[in-house]
C-alpha cells in the first residue's frame, strides 16, 4: 500500500510517517505539497492512501477535493487538520465514504487509529467530528463587523491582497506567530477551511474589491 501525505508542514511529515512505520502494510511513503503533483501520484497509483491537511493545502472548496475522489475511487483519504468547518464535514462525509477525518487535537491513539483504518480501507471519524456533526447547527446572521475584530479584518485584507505571513508580520510589526494565531482564528470565526474559502468570504463581505484583488 502506497500512502501520500499531503501537507506542507515538515514536522506532520515526519511524525506520520514516524507512526506509519509501526503500523505496516505501506510499501511506500510519498509527499506531495500541491494538488497537481497529488493528483499525477494518484494516476500512478489510484489505490493510495491520502493524508491530506485541506487547511494548509491548495484545494478552492470541498467540490475539487470530492471531483479527485470520483476521479480515483479506489483510493482512500484520511484528512488531518486542525478545525474544519461544520458544512465542509457534512458535505464530505455525506457524499463519499472514502474519506476519513482525524483532527490534529485528537490524542494519539485516536490518530493511530485513523491511520489504522485508512490503510486497511475502512471509514474512520474521530469523536470530535462525530460529535460537531450531531450538534445541531445556528443559523448565524452576523456581519462581518459582528464576526471578526478590526485587526483580523486588516489582516483577512492583507492575507486576500496576497501579503505572505511573513509580510504581514513585518508591515504590523507583530510576531510571524501572531499572525499565524490571528490567520486560526480568523478561519474558526467564518468557518471556513483555507486561504481560498476565507478570501471569497472577504469579497462577498465587500472587505476586498475585485479590481484591487485581480493587481
Amino acid at each position: 500500500m502506497n500512502v501520500i501525505i499531503a501537507d506542507k508542514q515538515d514536522i506532520t511529515y515526519i511524525g506520520i510517517q514516524s507512526l506509519l512505520n509501526s503500523i505496516g502494510n505501506v510499501s511506500s511513503v510519498l509527499r506531495s505539497e500541491a494538488k497537481a503533483d497529488l493528483v499525477k501520484l494518484l494516476a500512478s497509483d489510484p489505490e493510495s492512501v491520502v493524508i491530506l491537511d485541506y487547511a494548509l493545502f491548495d484545494f478552492a472548496s470541498v467540490d475539487e477535493l470530492l471531483n479527485v475522489g470520483y476521479r480515483y475511487p479506489k483510493s482512500r483519504w484520511l484528512l488531518f487538520s486542525e478545525e474544519l468547518s461544520y458544512d465542509f464535514l457534512r458535505r464530505l462525509v455525506i457524499s463519499n465514504d472514502i474519506y476519513s477525518v482525524v483532527l490534529k487535537s485528537c490524542d494519539l491513539d485516536e490518530i493511530n487509529m485513523g491511520l489504522f483504518h485508512a490503510i486497511k480501507g475502512e471509514r474512520f471519524i474521530c469523536a470530535r467530528v462525530t460529535n460537531q456533526l450531531l450538534q445541531p447547527q445556528k443559523v448565524s446572521v452576523e456581519s462581518l463587523d459582528q464576526i471578526l475584530t478590526a485587526t483580523e479584518k486588516e489582516i483577512l485584507k492583507e492575507m486576500a491582497l496576497g501579503r505572505t505571513t511573513k509580510e504581514i508580520a513585518a508591515k504590523r510589526n507583530l510576531s510571524f506567530h501572531t499572525v499565524i494565531t490571528h490567520r486560526k482564528n480568523i478561519f474558526r470565526k467564518l468557518e471556513v477551511n483555507n486561504m481560498h474559502e476565507a478570501i471569497k468570504y472577504a469579497m462577498r463581505a465587500g472587505l476586498v474589491d475585485l479590481a484591487e484583488y485581480y493587481i
